[in-house]
């Protein structure tokens, strides 16, 4: 069976790339550390040797519209093209291809209705930035095939945090289920607190501080009980009106099981604090209990 080897749960500021390769007379003060920050995190990656990567994200209106916009989908090509027009114009981000692993995203497609999740799926999806993002910031060779897979954030009504955070659980359970001897690295982006358009968005921090330090205590202690208790809908709106990100963060909470952080980092960017989290599984009898 396959093995689980990382779980990786980031932000993914569009800006990163752009402001970290501008000339040094350019660049934004606080770019050396962010540089510096990312690079660490990277290594929490590379020291788990991955062979696939299954990634979650959120398409941010490219591709998926109110026309038809599925609560949750899993590609199933061969290959992905990525990055949209605006993301080249006004983040700077390149095109990329990603290569796909069609095997293990026909298993998990399955595996996962077993369990009970239905995912839309698309055998011609494009990625955006939410998924390029850690490409450029974990995996910059972008040299492992990928099994994508999105999740609706924008488009009330949105699953439960309780709903994300099973869906966690049953990727987890299809990863270690998949039959083959490959090492698979899960990692999903999101925000913590995010003000987009509205009156908090240039801040010095992020719209709620006070829930952004919380939240990086809940990954610290791998408390997911204190989040689905105290973690709702309404309560992400009250922290800004792009929090909802925040479930995704919940989602990799539940692939990497009721656990401790092994990593986490963080850094106050102006108008959002950018989070770097990273679990290791736990094994034999740690894992069944969990």
């Amino acid at each position: 069976m396959a093995e689980l080897v990382a779980t990786l749960a980031s932000t993914h500021h569009p800006f990163y790339l752009r402001a970290t390769t501008a000339p040094p007379e350019q660049q934004i003060p606080q770019a050396p550390e962010w540089k510096r920050k990312v690079e660490a995190y990277r290594e929490t990656l590379s020291k788990a040797k991955p062979d696939i990567l299954v990634m979650i994200g959120s398409d941010h209106f490219h591709q998926i519209f109110l026309d038809n916009c599925p609560q949750f989908l899993i590609g199933k090509a061969e290959r992905y093209d990525a990055t949209f027009g605006n993301e080249e114009r006004e983040f700077g981000i390149p095109k990329y291809v990603l290569e796909g692993d069609m095997e293990m995203s026909r298993f998990m497609h399955r595996d996962l209705m077993d369990q009970g999740f239905d995912l839309a799926f698309s055998n011609e999806l494009k990625i955006d930035h939410s998924i390029i993002c850690p490409i450029i910031t974990v995996r910059p060779d972008n040299d492992l095939p990928v099994v994508p897979i999105y999740t609706n954030i924008f488009a009330p009504p949105l699953p439960s945090p309780r709903r994300f955070y099973d869906l966690g659980r049953a990727i987890r359970k299809a990863i270690n289920a998949f039959p083959s001897d490959k090492r698979v690295a899960a990692i999903g982006t999101g925000h913590l607190s995010l003000e987009l358009g509205g009156p908090r968005q240039f801040m010095e921090t992020g719209p709620d501080p006070v829930f952004d330090r919380q939240a990086l205590e809940w990954f610290r202690s791998g408390d997911i009980d204190a989040i689905l208790a105290n973690v709702t809908h309404q309560s992400m709106a009250k922290s800004g009106n792009a929090t909802h990100g925040f479930l995704n963060f919940i989602l990799m909470m539940g692939v990497a099981g009721p656990q401790a952080a092994d990593y986490v980092d963080y850094l106050d960017l102006f108008h959002t604090m950018e989070a770097y989290v990273t679990w290791y599984p736990r094994t034999g009898a740690e894992e069944q209990a969990a």
